[in-house]
């Protein structure tokens, strides 16, 4: 037998990575959470670290690399290494060896490299941006420093390695005309589009400059206990939190872009045909299923159940632009962006008078600019005008409440386990996502918090042991369809939680507990490697040669 206790970390780690030993049992974690070794949780999060505008078609295999990448080259230049620098190496290790070719991993960091961020690139300029790059073999660190970048030299996917902390680790290195070392960092996409470095991950806690907000809770427990002291809403109690951060304009106008995004991605994904990058040759759904759709409007009144096509056709029209690469929101991550957009669009299609179970339009309630309404208008056409700006409005606060809710169960989930494929499995992303839609849902109908925590927990306990397995790496099958079955699953589950009282037997917090564990026991083909499930019986793409 072994004694452990001989053993110091580094080999500790070296042994588990090669006997798939998992951490958490050997008392290290794998899970990375917000917490301190006793147990307490050290970060307050934002709506807007929950929700952030990105590019497709990964969170932790796109956004994440390029942001480690730019945050690398940031250092070299905070250090004055910048100009010094000749030749920079990156390694991509586990789940991002495995699977980030297929997820762009490659392109993002070449992009981050040069200064690029996941919301400020340009979606439609990358594919020539990068052919550049590729041809040329050189890249410009942040624009300041022309250097040669031999991919096939400088660029390593390290599927068989792991880094020690999270199964998307990173490392960086830069080198000078000589060869010398200059500076070497490690860094770790840990689901969402947060990124972590060595330091941060081996404390087990995310970087941020935030203090203490008024309502600080960490567990479904604690937000419950402040909406029964305060009274207040769970949006109420998350926007008092970002008021504490950030004024209310700022954060009304962050929400509303947010809102934006996930609208205008829908509208694209109803609207852009082709085919999907990447070699699997999956053709756009969303187009095609609109039309349909469109054409029964009015001759379906007898179909009770038309509003949930919708709901679908919403989902893989998000997924779609995200397969391609485009501009999202991460939701809570990319894999999953397309559930929290579909709910969010039930909701103001069936609540402001555009409801399909009518068979009356699909587009959103006209946006009316007050300063346009006509002096000359008459009594009637003035009260018209009232009402849609009236109803505008309430659609507006109703989004931003629909977000704020669902921002304040991701926290839990980021907090207590993991929004991370790679760490816990689907379960984790479209899981996740779910369990904020169907909260947030239950909260804009008029749900209590009581009932609000009880749709979370119903959603994320039926999608307990979701794997992921995306054929080939790409975030295309079944991630997309995977997306418009959970939308449908979120929007039961808050109906049923608000025929309830909000009492039942399991509570949220058990439920996130028990994702955590069941992804803990996962094995690791079933974890975002493309190595189980699907991804080896769906097709034989060999995942090493795909890139979207």
């Amino acid at each position: 037998m072994v004694n452990i206790s001989s053993i110091n970390l580094k080999n500790l780690y070296k042994i588990a990575n090669i006997c798939k030993i998992c951490f958490s049992a050997l008392g290290v974690g794998t899970c990375f959470t917000t917490k301190r070794g006793d147990g307490s949780n050290t970060m307050s999060l934002s709506v807007f670290d929950i929700f952030r505008v990105g590019i497709g078609p990964s969170s932790s295999h796109t956004v994440g690399p390029m942001t480690a990448a730019h945050s690398f080259v940031g250092t070299l230049l905070q250090r004055d290494l910048l100009q010094t620098t000749e030749r920079v190496k990156v390694q991509l290790f586990g789940s991002l060896g495995a699977t980030g070719r297929g997820h762009g991993s490659p392109k993002a960091v070449m992009l981050g490299l040069e200064g690029e961020t996941s919301e400020t690139a340009d979606p439609a300029a990358i594919p020539a941006r990068v052919a550049r790059l590729r041809q040329e073999q050189r890249v410009n660190l942040l624009g300041r420093k022309s250097i040669a970048f031999v991919e096939a030299r400088d660029l390593l996917l390290e599927p068989q390695q792991s880094l020690p902390l999270h199964a998307n680790g990173m490392q960086f290195t830069a080198f000078s005309a000589s060869e010398t070392i200059l500076h070497q960092h490690q860094y770790y996409s840990v689901g969402g589009g947060f990124v972590v470095d060595q330091q941060a991950a081996t404390q087990g806690q995310l970087q941020s400059q935030r203090d203490t907000p008024p309502h600080e809770f960490n567990s479904a427990a604690q937000l419950l206990a402040i909406a029964a002291k305060t009274g207040l809403s769970i949006s109420q109690i998350m926007l008092e939190n970002e008021l504490h951060w950030g004024e209310q304009a700022a954060v009304y106008d962050g929400l509303d872009r947010l809102c934006q995004v996930m609208s205008d991605t829908i509208e694209r994904g109803l609207t852009t045909q082709g085919v999907l990058p990447g070699g699997l040759h999956i053709k756009r759904r969303a187009p095609q299923l609109y039309t349909q759709l469109s054409s029964e409007l009015g001759n379906r009144q007898s179909d009770g159940l038309a509003a949930l096509d919708w709901v679908s056709l919403y989902a893989m029209a998000v997924n779609e632009e995200n397969a391609a690469g485009g501009r999202i929101v991460t939701a809570p991550t990319n894999g999953a962006a397309g559930i929290i957009p579909a709910v969010l669009r039930y909701f103001t299609d069936t609540q402001f008078g555009h409801s399909q179970v009518n068979a009356i339009q699909v587009n959103s309630p006209t946006q009316v600019n007050p300063s346009h309404v006509s002096a000359g208008h008459t009594a009637g056409n003035r009260a018209m005008d009232n009402h849609a700006i009236d109803n505008h409005a309430r659609q507006r606060q109703s989004s931003r409440r629909f977000l704020l809710t669902a921002a304040a169960i991701g926290i839990l989930y980021k907090k207590n386990a993991s929004i991370s494929g790679a760490e816990v499995g689907c379960q984790g992303e479209v899981g996740s996502a779910c369990s904020m839609a169907a909260g947030a849902l239950a909260e804009v109908l008029g749900g209590t918090p009581e009932q609000v925590e009880n749709a979370a927990e119903i959603a994320m306990e039926h999608n307990l042991g979701l794997t992921c397995d995306p054929i080939g790496g790409l975030v295309q099958v079944p991630c997309i369809e995977r997306n418009a079955m959970a939308a449908i699953k979120a929007i039961s589950a808050a109906r049923l939680a608000l025929r309830g009282d909000g009492k039942h037997l399991v509570s949220l917090d058990k439920v996130i507990q028990t994702m955590r564990e069941t992804g803990r026991d996962m094995k690791d083909k079933y974890k975002e490697t493309a190595t189980g499930g699907l991804a080896a019986h769906g097709l034989e793409v060999p995942v090493n040669i795909i890139e979207c």
